[in-house]
């Protein structure tokens, strides 16, 4: 049987903070400018997340994307 690849596709956003705290603010700055801002610093991510396999014979599913949803949701976003 061919395989085929599903897709799911998600956004998310994460913030960061790179300090030393053995530094002064204005050190910090000076090395790592924005991302050693006190209140962080974020980004906008898109993740897509692929799967290849086989078409289920019962269900028409490579992997029920629902459940793929559910795991991105728990474990990335």
């Amino acid at each position: 049987m061919p395989k085929v690849t599903v897709h799911r596709k998600a956004h998310f956003n994460a913030a960061h903070r790179l300090y030393r705290k053995d530094w002064s603010d204005a050190k910090n700055f000076e090395v790592f400018n924005k991302c050693s801002n006190p209140n962080y610093h974020g980004h906008n991510y898109e993740l897509i997340v692929s799967l290849t396999g086989e078409i289920d014979k019962e269900t028409g599913y490579v992997y029920d994307l629902g459940i793929l949803r559910n795991i991105i949701k728990s474990e990335i976003e």
